[in-house]
């Protein structure tokens, strides 16, 4: 039994259950990801010959495949967003961005070095890793499809949604203090006028500014151009991928944050034409794409658990971990949305289903292949456990608490005034 052949069997299996599942499960107390992690363990268990999926062996490998689950569900998030941006509509990303994440990059980092025994660059660097809420394993808590109704969505899905789009790239500058402390020491003279300066002001400003330009022009491209150009009129699915990776490909070159980028870029091109039909294709399409890339990593992810992934961990370690899924997260988020929109049984859901996965995965991997981090191992083993918990916790919970918040008419939105006003976009009836 060759290896290569079981692993063509076992992403064969992988995609059809990939598409069997999701319709199994619905309205049951079970996700998806629950299904690929177990499996993924299931598999590496058995005397199969697969080689032990092991981050901290091929850090650059794992950064790449997390990099790309990443983007492409930032792509998926950004263009499924009814409601346009501004101020006031999206208070309650802002405050989750602005006073939630900070919190918890903060108080994780402080038990990392004060009860884990982390030195400071790991320390901040398990904070950062952990900060961003995942757009990868969140989808049950996550807006629908692409609708022709602005605000259509209620507030608890709307602000998980925003919250995981633009958070993988605001943790970003986090990383690379951990990075500058861990190369250059502790001392802030040495590294923190130049991160502030480019990772921070320089980096955010390009992705922002680069994923407004490449997202205008490709909804000029797509809605705009002349008939035989007029791309929206082909309806090719395909055509999200372009502009995902063009958009993180593009600022990337020029040095800012691509996951920012990629995420403006798709609210660039949904308010271009906002209730075009070409939206719920290009969706469709990524969010395809995402869930066979959720499944290839998730199996990836449940074989490095039976390798040893977990194997360094300490109770210190693992209770700190523990202590932002159960205590920090709830309680940041929910201090963040005091005076927000929205019911308080609402803001409570919001502020625990701060879901952790293949992000926090990215920024270890990545920060680890471009230094040597002490404690790296003991890092990989707490973050590992902070998405096995999420993963089963928030997988179980998420639907009966979402049924139990539309039984009780706690959910706010358009969609709860309007009833079936709703519609996806293009769709008649």
């Amino acid at each position: 039994m060759e290896p290569v052949d079981v692993a063509f069997a076992l992403l064969g299996v992988g995609a059809l259950l990939a598409g069997v599942l999701p319709r199994v499960l619905e309205q049951r107390p079970l996700s998806m990801p629950i299904a690929f992690l177990g499996l993924g363990m299931l598999v590496f268990v058995l005397p199969t010959g697969l080689p032990t999926p092991d981050p901290l062996r091929w850090p650059e490998l794992t950064t790449h495949l997390t990099e790309v689950g990443v983007i492409v569900a930032l792509m998926g998030a950004g263009l499924k967003i009814d409601r346009p941006l501004s101020w006031a509509r999206w208070s309650s990303t802002w405050r989750l961005l602005a006073i939630a994440m900070p919190l918890c990059i903060a108080a994780v980092a402080l038990l990392g070095w004060w009860w884990a025994g982390l030195v400071p660059a790991a320390a901040l660097l398990l904070g950062a890793a952990l900060a961003p809420t995942d757009p990868v394993l969140a989808s049950d808590v996550q807006v629908g499809e692409p609708t022709d109704v602005e605000d259509s969505e209620d507030e608890v899905r709307f602000a998980l949604t925003s919250e995981a789009g633009l958070n993988d790239g605001l943790a970003f500058p986090f990383v690379y203090a951990a990075i500058a402390i861990a190369t250059t020491g502790l001392a802030p003279s040495g590294w923190l006028g130049e991160w502030f300066a480019v990772d921070v002001l320089y980096k955010l400003a390009a992705g922002v500014g680069g994923g407004l330009l490449v997202g205008w022009l490709l909804g000029k491209l797509f809605f705009r151009a002349p008939s035989k150009l007029r791309l929206a009129r082909h309806s090719e699915g395909f055509l999200a991928l372009a502009a995902t990776f063009l958009a993180y490909g593009l600022v990337e070159v020029i040095g800012g944050y691509g996951f920012l980028a990629v995420f403006v870029a798709a609210r660039a091109i949904r308010a271009a034409e906002r209730t075009h039909e070409f939206h719920s294709v290009l969706h469709d399409f990524a969010e395809q794409v995402e869930r066979l890339l959720t499944v290839l990593l998730l199996l990836l992810f449940g074989g490095a658990v039976i390798g040893g992934l977990l194997a360094p961990l300490t109770w210190p370690a693992a209770l700190a971990g523990l202590a932002l899924v159960l205590v920090i997260r709830p309680l940041a988020g929910w201090l963040s949305l005091r005076g927000a929109p929205g019911k308080p049984a609402e803001h409570w859901v919001i502020s625990l289903f701060g879901i952790r996965g293949v992000g926090s995965f990215y920024y270890l991997a990545y920060a680890t292949s471009k230094t040597d981090f002490p404690q790296a191992e003991l890092v990989w083993a707490t973050v590992g456990l902070v998405v096995v918990v999420s993963v089963v916790a928030h997988g179980i919970a998420a639907t009966p608490v979402m049924q139990l918040l539309d039984r009780e008419g706690e959910r706010t939105g358009e969609d709860t005034r309007a009833g079936s006003a709703a519609q996806p976009v293009g769709a008649t009836g």
